[in-house]
C-alpha cells in the first residue's frame, strides 16, 4: 500500500486544551450530582481507552488488576498516594477493587501539567486540598 494510502487509512485524535477545559465544563453538573465527580469515555480502542475525570472532593481507594492509569493533569492539584494497602477493599467488578483510603502509600503532590503511570495492580488514591477542583486526562492501558 502507498505512504499516502496508509497515512489516509489511519485516524489521529486531537484534543486541546482549550477543549479538554470545554468538556469538563460539561461535567460540571454530572459531578454536582455524582458526590462531586464525574467522568467521560473519550475514546476506545483495541487495548486502551482514554477519559477525562473532574473530581471536586477525593476519590476512593482503588486497584484496577488488569488496567494500568496515565494521568495528565489539565487543570488543578491534588496529592496521589499509591502503594500501601487498601484494608476494607472490595471487589466491586471482576478486577476493580475500591476501598475508602490507601494505607501506608507514598504521597506524590500532583499539579497541572503533570503526568503520572500507575501500573495495573497498584493501590492508588487522589485526595484534593479543601476547595479545590482536579481535571485530569486518563489514559487506561490493559496490561494483564
Amino acid at each position: 500500500m502507498p505512504a499516502a494510502a496508509l497515512a489516509q487509512a489511519v485516524e489521529v485524535d486531537r484534543l486541546t486544551q482549550a477543549q479538554l477545559l470545554e468538556k469538563a465544563t460539561q461535567l460540571e453538573s454530572t459531578a454536582a450530582a455524582n458526590n462531586g465527580s464525574a467522568g467521560v469515555t473519550l475514546s476506545k480502542y483495541p487495548n486502551h481507552f482514554t477519559m477525562l475525570s473532574l473530581r471536586k472532593t477525593n476519590g476512593g481507594a482503588e486497584i484496577h488488576r488488569r488496567f494500568a492509569d496515565i494521568f495528565y493533569i489539565v487543570r488543578g492539584q491534588a496529592t496521589l498516594t499509591t502503594g500501601g494497602t487498601i484494608p476494607d477493599s472490595k471487589e466491586v467488578s471482576e478486577g476493580e477493587v475500591r476501598g475508602t483510603a490507601v494505607k501506608g502509600g507514598l504521597q506524590i503532590p500532583l499539579q497541572q501539567g503533570d503526568f503520572v503511570h500507575i501500573p495495573a495492580g497498584v493501590p492508588h488514591q487522589l485526595v484534593l486540598p479543601a476547595g479545590e477542583e482536579l481535571v485530569y486526562f486518563v489514559i487506561k492501558i490493559q496490561e494483564n
